[in-house]
């Protein structure tokens, strides 16, 4: 795309005292006119460019107007190319492999080669995940509704909704939109939604409010858990709620304490930890996990 093209020209020109038309032609494989009709175009979007004719000379930026390449860093540019990367982990394209291309040719001299820091943002379900973050995208930038059969724990339900953002939290992408159904804000999984498609409807974007994604919006605590955990589970704990989620009694086991958001969630994930676990209180809590266990042992008691 044109954009792309033009964000990595100027880049090389931030990076470089001076290239030439047919360098830059090669660089991104278009002709030697498009490369003239680019620096127009970047001209008069006020980059103050100059052209240099004759031998030893090219194209560069007006002294004077040059960016000072301290402000870039090399762990600066290295950060910049780990967030592409972690983009292109999930991206179906090869999008912010060409991004990151671009910006690596201008700036040779800011990347020493070595990466420190990889970021993977796929998941399980990147073959499936990356289509409808494709989709999402290209519905946010065209202001199109899209439409998807959507699993939630209440029940299954057709929805439509506009799309504002796209969403990284809790290990898990969702889609942050206006739902018609609904008439409000709302919050979907990707992970849960079939079927997502690009309506031909347009709508008006609407004032959205970046979402609130902190666990006390998300997660509101209503039911106080206390229970004791065997000590070679600890590590679970702390992968979960951290190190300072529970202590150790004089027993030797660990007391864990925290607010939970949903019934029926707290009482699976009670049960992944079978004989390791007692819940101290609520009451209810015990008593869901005493019949589920029951349950259990009549489906797999021998005839």
């Amino acid at each position: 795309m044109k954009i792309d093209r033009l964000i990595g020209i100027l880049s090389i020109l931030l990076q470089k005292e001076m290239i030439t038309a047919p360098e830059l032609a090669e660089r991104f494989e278009v002709s030697r006119r498009t490369i003239n009709r680019d620096i127009e175009a970047l001209c008069k979007a006020g980059i103050p460019i100059s052209t240099i004719q004759g031998a030893g000379g090219g194209i560069c930026i007006t002294d004077g107007y040059r960016m000072d390449r301290t402000i870039l860093t090399s762990r600066d540019m290295q950060m910049i190319l780990a967030g592409l990367r972690s983009l292109d982990s999930i991206d179906g394209s090869s999008y912010y492999s060409r991004l990151m291309e671009k910006i690596q040719a201008g700036s040779s001299q800011l990347i020493n080669g070595k990466e420190s820091m990889l970021i993977d943002l796929s998941s399980w379900y990147k073959a499936s995940l990356a289509p409808k973050i494709a989709t999402i995208q290209d519905a946010v930038e065209s202001r199109r509704l899209i439409s998807f059969h959507y699993y939630a724990p209440s029940g299954e339900s057709d929805r439509i909704i506009e799309p504002y953002y796209i969403v990284f939290k809790w290990t898990s992408w969702y889609v942050y939109g206006w739902c018609i159904d609904r008439n409000d804000f709302r919050l979907f999984k990707l992970n849960r939604m079939d079927k997502v498609l690009k309506t031909d409807k347009t709508y008006e974007c609407r004032k959205a409010p970046l979402p609130d994604l902190s666990n006390e919006k998300i997660f509101p605590g209503n039911i106080k858990v206390r229970a004791l955990f065997d000590r070679d589970v600890k590590w679970r704990l702390v992968e979960e709620f951290g190190p300072d989620c529970c202590s150790e009694t004089d027993e030797g086991r660990l007391l864990f304490e925290a607010d939970y958001t949903d019934m029926d969630n707290l009482i699976t994930w009670l049960i992944t930890f079978g004989e390791k676990v007692e819940v101290i209180e609520p009451k209810e809590v015990r008593e869901r996990i005493y019949e589920t266990a029951k349950a259990i042992c009549k489906t797999y008691e021998r005839v």
